[in-house]
């Protein structure tokens, strides 16, 4: 399997999928309200997404199969690099947002905003062994990257 020219795009399909999964299950499942940042990292998934399963979609034509694989690859490191900027502020190397931003569009009421979670974005809600949700995001979206890119790098051996 890891040999066959669908690879590269079934991989950058899956990747930024359970990465963005994740995220949405941490938000919905475990109460982790997401801080502008973690809306950034979000938004080059969503894109690797849409470009990996037009990728896959367009498996007859090669050159544009392997450009959108490319292009979902580096739409995947981005929310790395994001993610490693956001790490930065959460231990304290670096300044981020110093404003306030909320994760609503359009009209918000007086209530809502009364009502919403403050969500700092120099603070982690949730660690393991020292390394926040940002970090992981990171750790994860730069290796998924190097593996898409890693494997559209190789030759297949079928036509599969």
């Amino acid at each position: 399997m890891l040999k066959t020219r669908l690879t590269a795009p079934i991989v950058a399909f899956a990747a930024p999928l359970l990465l963005y999964g994740g995220a949405l299950v941490s938000q919905f499942g475990f109460g982790l309200h997401p801080c502008e940042m973690c809306y950034w990292q979000r938004w080059p998934h969503q894109a690797a997404i849409v470009l990996a399963l037009l990728a896959l979609l367009l498996r007859a034509n090669d050159k544009a199969m392997r450009s959108l694989t490319l292009l979902a690859a580096l739409a995947i490191a981005l929310s790395g690099a994001i993610g490693i900027y956001h790490a930065g502020v959460e231990y304290g190397f670096w300044e981020g947002l110093t404003t306030c931003a909320t994760g609503s569009g359009g009209p918000v009421s007086l209530d809502a905003i009364m009502n919403a979670p403050l969500i700092r974005c120099d603070t982690a809600q949730w660690t393991l062994f020292g390394i926040s949700l940002a970090g992981f995001n990171a750790i994860f979206s730069l290796g998924a990257a190097a593996l898409v890119l890693t494997l559209l790098r190789r030759r297949p051996t079928s036509a599969a």
